[in-house]
Parts: structure tokens; C-alpha cells; sequence
């Protein structure tokens, strides 16, 4: 019976997803939009025909080839795996809440194929590879939760804090202007009960300025600019470095000043003024993986949420807000 519901909550999504006009988007290629699906399913684009390649992606979630052309056919796989609708959320979304009810966290940059066999793994002890993985993810979710997975809005007010550590080394010897510097999230960032992002979510931010090491022993440095965090639904929160931010950046450097850590065992990255992002400064050679970051809301916005049961709120690990931090209220 659930294989039954499970085929008729896909047709019906494929229905709604070619029936809707899509938003006013720049157009992509084919080719464009066939590696955004791979990368998110797999990590990595494939080689091979655009069809063949298509047809395997769709055997893999589906068990089956959908209806229609190919940018249909396209766009309802994409569709599917990132926005989702408020009767059917997406993949992402789904397997954000999976993930967390085992964890407490999610591992947002990992691609989702992998992320649902790491699941099975965790629960079962093997990875049920012979199902398409649409079955398989809810299946996961019929064995956590106790009611299906829904999303509802939250509104998030402009200068909500968010707290998050960078994942890679950064070296102002290395490091170039335009470079992607991928943050995770390290507490869940929560609107009344309603989950957001769990910890885990990725933030991005870019390189906007680089200073080579100079002659004399003078520092290198590089400046970044925190922009965006990806929470479970499809919207792009907006992040910026203001009032509120500096704020909880300077609490953070008391505490750790007060527990005598050394600079070594926890890297704050300080802000440099308001909204200007932050700068790195090269004493150290290089910025290790695990230094922390302050941003904040740019501006107040209304995103898609898991609307957590009472019987799970215990589980949610929101940050102990520094003085002066605006914390999200219920709505």
C-alpha cells in the first residue's frame, strides 16, 4: 500500500510541476540543469548521453523513466529533489529531517545518495541499494517518525544570529578573489518550534579580497564576505555582517579570553566594520578548518520550516544567545 501512495505522490508532483508555470528564472541549458542533478544526487556530474544519463537518474529515484520531454522531465527531477511542494516536501528537505532525528545534524554537503545510504546504514546496518531512493528515504522516515513530514512558513526577522565554522583550511598563499568558502552551521536555527536549518546547514561565503604575505615578515591577509545560508526549504536565507553579528562575535572572544583557550584550539573570525564581512589575518600562515563565524539575517524574510512534534522539541540544540543577539520568536 505505502509503494502505492508513494507512485501516486510522484505522479501527482510531476503533474503539478508541468501544469504550473514555472517562475521568472534566467533559462539554463539542458546540459546545465542535468550536472545540477547529478551533483546533488551524486556529488559530481556524469559522463554519457543527456539522455542516458536522464533515464539512469530517474531509474535511480523513480524506478522509472518519467512522462514528457526532456526540460520537462528535467525540471520535475529538480523540482522534486530541491523545492518540493506544501503537500509533498522535496528530497532535501525530507532527508534534512531524517538526517536530524538520527543525528541531531545533517551533512549538507554531502550528496544525497550518499547521505540516504549513510541513514540505512545507521539504522539497519546495510544500505538497501536494490530500491529506488525516493522508496527508500521514506521508508527511513516511516521508521523515525511517527507522522509524515511537513513543512509550513516561518518568519525570520532581520538580524537573527547565526553561528557557523568554516570547513576548509584558509591561506591568504592560496586563497583567490571569487573563491566559494563553505560554513557549516553549528546549532539549529529554530523560529518558535518550527525547525529552519539544523546544525549541519551549509552557509556560504565568498573571497572578495586577497593580500599576499609580504616581504619582513608582514602578514598576508584575506577578506571574505559571509552571504547566504541554505536551510531545508528551497529559499536562500541572506546573511550579512551587522550590529548583532559583532555583537556575539565579541562575546565569543570574551568567553574564549576568559577560559584562557589558545588561539590555536579556537580561531574567531573577527569582523571588519559593519556589514564589510571579515578579515583573515596570516600570522598563523593559515586559518584551520573549525574557525568560527558570526553573521546575521540581512533582512526579515518568511521561509518553509519543519514544524517540529512535541515529543521531538527536546531534541532541538539551539545557541545560547550572546548578549545583544536577537533570537528568532515563535510566530
Amino acid at each position: 500500500m505505502k509503494k502505492v501512495l508513494i507512485g501516486l505522490c510522484l505522479a501527482a508532483f510531476v503533474v503539478v510541476s508541468f501544469g504550473m508555470p514555472a517562475a521568472a528564472e534566467e533559462p539554463q541549458s539542458t546540459v546545465f540543469l542535468m550536472g545540477r542533478v547529478e551533483r546533488l544526487l551524486y556529488g559530481s556530474e556524469r559522463t554519457g548521453g543527456l539522455i542516458e544519463r536522464l533515464n539512469t537518474v530517474e531509474k535511480e529515484m523513480f524506478g522509472r523513466e518519467l512522462p514528457g520531454s526532456i526540460a520537462e522531465r528535467q525540471n520535475a527531477v529538480l523540482n522534486f529533489i530541491e523545492k518540493g511542494t506544501l503537500e509533498q516536501p522535496s528530497v532535501l528537505f525530507k532527508l534534512g529531517v531524517a538526517e536530524w532525528a538520527v543525528e541531531q545534524k545533517i551533512n549538507a554537503l554531502e550528496p544525497a545518495v550518499k547521505r540516504v545510504e549513510a541513514l540505512e546504514v545507521n539504522l539497519e546496518g546495510t544500505p538497501q541499494v536494490d530500491r529506488p531512493v525516493s522508496m527508500r528515504l521514506e521508508r527511513v522516515l516511516s521508521l523515525l517518525l511517527s507522522e509524515p513530514v511537513s513543512m509550513q512558513d516561518a518568519e525570520i526577522p532581520a538580524g537573527s544570529v547565526v553561528k557557523g565554522a568554516t570547513v576548509s583550511t584558509l591561506s591568504p598563499k592560496t586563497a583567490k578573489k571569487g573563491d566559494i568558502v563553505d560554513i557549516v552551521l553549528q546549532s539549529d536555527f529554530v523560529v518558535g518550534a518550527s525547525l529552519v536549518a539544523p546544525r549541519g546547514s551549509r552557509m556560504q561565503a565568498t573571497v572578495t579580497e586577497v593580500t599576499k604575505p609580504r616581504s619582513f615578515g608582514r602578514p598576508g591577509e584575506v577578506k571574505i564576505t559571509v552571504e547566504k545560508l541554505f536551510p531545508l526549504g528551497p529559499e536562500e536565507i541572506a546573511l550579512t555582517v551587522g550590529e548583532q553579528a559583532k555583537k556575539a562575535s565579541e562575546a565569543e572572544s570574551a568567553q574564549l579570553a576568559a577560559a584562557g583557550t589558545s588561539v590555536v584550539g579556537a580561531i574567531l573570525l573577527g569582523p571588519v566594520g559593519l556589514a564589510g564581512g571579515f578579515l583573515v589575518r596570516g600570522d598563523l600562515k593559515e586559518i584551520p578548518a573549525g574557525s568560527v563565524v558570526f553573521a546575521e539575517s540581512a533582512r526579515a524574510m518568511r521561509v518553509s520550516a519543519y514544524p517540529v512534534p512535541a515529543g521531538l522539541q527536546g531534541m532541538l540544540k539551539t545557541a545560547e544567545p550572546a548578549s545583544g543577539d536577537k533570537v528568532p520568536e515563535a510566530q
